[in-house]
């Protein structure tokens, strides 16, 4: 039998601290299968993307998405992801790949904001620390905000899952969805005018935007700032420019990616000095090597990414089923 989770099916079963759980497992322990992403236009503003197959050691599925992406939807993104059973292939699963989406690339990068931002490391205690079990006393920041949608949210509320926000600084070309993305939080804060305004007030910046030119510039960087930008997910898309990143230490989720669909190739860069957040996370690579660098996390997303949110909603849900072999 196979579990239908639709999104609010998902919201009530989700527990954020199992997935930032189940996330650091991935990125500590890669698959040895190599992930596949597959994209291409559509006739017209949409693109097909497939991610595939989804795995993480000790966990016995995988995953199988398959998206629709068109700017002017809402969602803006459309899909399934598949659950299978990784011994027989039995498909345990189909959940709304919209809301898998928003909150396992919202959920990764808080963990590599909070894993880059000031401080460097934190203080989980212990050698195997329980992401997301409490907040972390003494430890709060303000966070800025470009692109008040679904996505900056999400990963909002990763961030405030790990560590106490202070303040909010929030920009979107609609100021109107700003206000009322700022209302949501419950957080105190401030709507500005720019993407440099919030750099200017915020220790950490998230860019969750569909732009196709750079907001920010290395002219508007200021020491410790921290940037996580999400947007620059598909050929062709750009948040931070390349001056930029040239000046910051930059931490990709896969180099290959992130140079041929990412923020570095889209801004004509290569990943020559880039590490991944697997070699921060694993103590190959240092993140923040100091108090006053500037640090950028850029992912572009991977298929276990999917399974780090699938397998605990499947473990933790009992909802409508269906037998596609009937």
């Amino acid at each position: 039998m196979t579990v239908l989770l639709t999104r609010s099916d998902i919201l009530q079963s989700l527990q954020v601290p199992d997935v930032l759980e189940c996330l650091r497992t991935g990125f500590l322990q890669a698959a040895e299968v190599e992930p596949l992403r597959i994209r291409t236009d559509l006739p017209g503003p949409g693109t097909a993307t497939a991610l595939l197959p989804g795995l993480i050691p000790g966990i016995p599925a995988y995953t199988v998405k398959v998206n629709a992406k068109f700017p002017g939807a809402t969602p803006a993104l459309r899909g399934v992801v598949c659950l299978h059973d990784l011994t027989d292939g039995t498909l345990l699963a189909l959940l709304d790949s919209a809301t898998v989406t928003a909150w396992r690339t919202g959920l990764a990068a808080a963990l590599a904001t909070i894993t880059l931002a000031r401080p460097a490391e934190p203080t989980w205690g212990g050698s195997h620390p329980q992401i997301g079990h409490k907040v972390l006393p003494g430890s709060g920041q303000a966070v800025g905000v470009v692109g008040a949608g679904a996505q900056a949210a999400m990963t909002l509320a990763g961030i405030a899952a790990l560590r106490h926000v202070d303040h909010l600084v929030v920009h979107d070309l609609d100021p109107g969805r700003a206000a009322d993305f700022l209302a949501q939080q419950g957080i105190p804060g401030v709507v500005v005018n720019s993407p440099r305004e919030v750099a200017a007030a915020a220790d950490v910046v998230v860019l969750a935007t569909w732009s196709r030119t750079p907001l920010l510039t290395a002219a508007d960087l200021r020491p410790g700032l921290h940037l996580t930008t999400l947007g620059a997910d598909e050929p062709g898309k750009v948040e931070l420019s390349r001056d930029l990143l040239e000046a910051a230490r930059v931490v990709v989720d896969d180099r290959a990616l992130a140079v041929q669909m990412g923020a570095l190739g889209n801004v004509g860069l290569t990943a020559d000095g880039v590490h991944t957040l697997t070699e921060v996370l694993t103590g190959a690579a240092a993140g923040r090597r100091s108090a006053e660098e500037v640090t950028v996390y850029a992912p572009v997303g991977l298929p276990w990414q999917d399974l780090a949110m699938a397998w605990p909603l499947h473990q933790a849900t009992h909802g409508r089923t269906i037998d596609f072999l009937s």
